[in-house]
């Protein structure tokens, strides 16, 4: 699946695939997660052929993972939650304020976003511990589709065209 999207007169780091909603949630839980202190990458692909919406990792190398859900049918027509634990220290929800917390499940963590930022209203859960081989190939993979993601904004932004 590829990084970006290369439908002509787009910005190459966007897939053009996510709501106004989603997109608003993801604004502020990455506002969030930077004040905090972690680097955020947007739309990972996993090993298990999953896409985190966002992948954090703090200076103390922990990496979370935030799945976020627009709406209502947004969370019920998905459930795949749980395939992202396997993948991170810390896992949670994030979503509008107007969507209602109680739908969520209540075992992982939950943030309420917005354009302009976030809260943390449920601290995200505690997974154990990734291995350390899990660790290394999740830094590799953070590493290298950033590295991707950077130089496809640079070659666009001298090229005025998306990289081939």
């Amino acid at each position: 699946m590829p990084l970006v999207s290369a439908a002509p007169n787009s910005h190459p780091l966007i897939d053009n695939r996510q709501s106004d909603r989603a997109m608003r949630v993801r604004r502020g839980a990455q506002l969030l997660l930077t004040e905090m202190g972690f680097a955020v990458l947007a739309e990972l692909s996993l090993a298990n052929g999953r896409r985190a919406d966002l992948t954090a990792s703090g200076k103390d190398g922990s990496i979370w993972i935030i799945e976020i859900k627009a709406s209502v049918e947004d969370l019920r027509a998905d459930h795949k939650g749980h395939d992202y634990e396997e993948f991170c220290d810390a896992f949670a929800f994030a979503t509008l304020p107007d969507v209602p917390q109680s739908i969520f499940p209540k075992e992982v963590g939950f943030i309420v976003a917005d354009n302009f930022g976030a809260e943390i209203i449920v601290q995200p859960s505690q997974q154990k511990k990734l291995s350390a081989a899990r660790r290394k190939a999740m830094m590799l993979r953070i590493a290298r589709a950033a590295s991707q993601k950077l130089m496809t904004a640079e070659w666009a932004a001298k090229n005025d065209k998306p990289m081939p």
